[in-house]
């Protein structure tokens, strides 16, 4: 039996409600979300998930410091005349680094089950409302394909050729218009029903 693939557009909105939705998450569980996310998103591309992880490093480690050492509560140990972190303090820390790896987790996920023209397909079916004021969702989605197209290949520039790398990425591109085709998916009831889903899930959070 064949596993039907949910929409693009089904994907990005999973995606966007999990990073509503463990903002609002309060419990002992949303440790245990980011371990399972975490591990989903590194059995699914380690690499990717690695990647997000390394670079978000700074923010992780900076969220856990200002939590721990500037939330009132009590200290895990006194020493003085410098800064104690406390148990809320790193409580709320680990709260808020379970909420970023989810999210993270997530992106990691979605980025490795879609493929670029896939992904763009989505953005620019969700960025259909724009024709109403005016905005031409065409022109983003093909901008957005051509930064990630150039993104892409500088990315796998080698170091020892740094300075050609530049010097392309300066000149102006020689050629016409450009054209770019998405692939077309049509939702099915299995998308209506996921999309029922989280239109729940959303609406009974601000309840």
């Amino acid at each position: 039996m064949r596993i039907a693939i949910p929409h693009p557009v089904t994907q990005i909105t999973i995606w966007i409600c999990l990073a509503i939705v463990v903002q609002a998450l309060q419990s002992a569980f949303l440790p245990v979300l980011a371990v399972v996310l975490g591990g989903a998103a590194f059995k699914a591309h380690p690499l990717r998930m690695l990647s997000l992880l390394r670079r978000t490093r700074w923010i992780l480690l900076s969220l856990l410091v200002i939590y721990a050492f500037l939330t009132p509560g009590t200290a895990l140990w006194s020493i003085s005349y410098i800064p104690n972190p406390t148990q809320e303090g790193l409580l709320d820390g680990l709260m808020q680094l379970s909420r970023l790896v989810c999210v993270l987790a997530g992106l990691s996920i979605l980025l490795t089950s879609l493929s670029q023209a896939r992904l763009i397909s989505g953005i620019y079916v969700l960025l259909y409302p724009l024709r109403y004021v005016g905005v031409s969702r065409e022109r983003i989605a093909v901008r957005l394909a051509l930064t990630l197209h150039y993104a892409e290949r500088a990315m796998q520039e080698t170091a020892k050729d740094w300075r050609s790398s530049i010097e392309r990425v300066l000149q102006p591109e020689t050629e016409g218009n450009a054209e770019y085709a998405l692939p077309v998916q049509l939702l099915t009831w299995i998308d209506g029903l996921l999309l029922i889903v989280i239109g729940g899930i959303l609406v009974g959070m601000w309840r």
